[in-house]
């Protein structure tokens, strides 16, 4: 048995704590629990002694495992073996010092249920917005989401944290932005054109983006333009005639994955 260590740590997502014995608080053994989702409840009573680094979706999906009326699962999940290891150096943040000149060498091609669709991106005058949709597909941030609205003649719109089919790894939380500020700009909202939603807030932007499918000088220097399709309009052309129920496609249209591609001498 070992003494309870109360500290200061809290019980949120992917705190690893000890198991006691009810009413033991010196009780703790080898036995230990992950926290899925938070739980204050926990704080002060049980000893948090580490935290997921890397596979919080493992431990979320162990969570959700069948199971009967007093937890125990039906199938046996096992730890197979335990490594200890040194800790591995942070991982750069993809994107983190390319130069605007540098970021236009790139290009990204959505990989959909549809076909694919290339944009090219226009950091001359949002490099941050331009910046964040490349760290986020480098990521693997967009694999998985859907295009969830759609407007015909106006917009095809995807990249939704809440469409994706799987919550996000650590990893990719990492990458996420709260909100970005605005780099609204003069190009013209046109067909092709690629340009980041938000809420009613200028600076409220962060996964989601949407493709234009008509004119739209509505959104002209109110959302920010940052980039364009090279390729594959023909299939936002199919996402756009999709039945819907309302502005939602029936079927799911979703990004199976983004491969970015330089032009820049390897």
């Amino acid at each position: 048995m070992l003494k309870a260590e109360p500290n200061a740590e809290k019980h949120t997502r992917g705190a690893v704590s000890a198991v006691l014995l009810p009413g033991k608080p010196d009780s703790a053994g080898s036995q230990f629990f992950v926290c899925i989702a938070d739980q204050p409840a926990l704080d002060g009573q049980y000893t948090v002694f580490g935290r997921v680094t890397d596979g919080l979706e493992v431990a979320q999906k162990i969570s959700e495992a069948p199971a009967d009326a007093e937890g125990r699962v039906s199938e046996r999940i096992e730890i197979v073996r335990v490594t200890i290891r040194d800790t591995p150096p942070p991982e750069p943040v993809p994107f983190a010092t390319e130069t605007a000149a540098q970021l236009a060498q790139w290009r990204a091609t959505l990989e959909t249920t549809k076909g694919r669709i290339t944009l090219e991106f226009l950091p001359d005058v949002a490099p941050e917005h331009v910046r964040n949709f490349l760290r986020l597909a480098r990521r693997g941030v967009y694999d998985g989401t859907d295009f969830h609205r759609v407007v015909p003649g106006f917009v095809v719109q995807a990249g939704a944290m809440t469409s994706r089919r799987e919550p996000p790894t650590q990893k990719q939380r990492d990458v996420i932005p709260q909100t970005m500020a605005p780099e609204f700009n003069a190009t013209k909202h046109e067909k092709g054109i690629v340009s980041m939603a938000r809420a009613d807030d200028p600076a409220s932007a962060s996964t989601s983006f949407f493709i234009c499918t008509g004119p739209a000088p509505s959104l002209d220097g109110t959302y920010t333009v940052f980039g364009r399709v090279v390729e594959g309009l023909e299939v936002v052309e199919a996402i756009e005639q999709a039945p819907r129920n309302g502005e939602t496609p029936i079927d799911r249209i979703e990004i199976l994955n983004i491969d970015l591609s330089s032009k820049a001498p390897q």
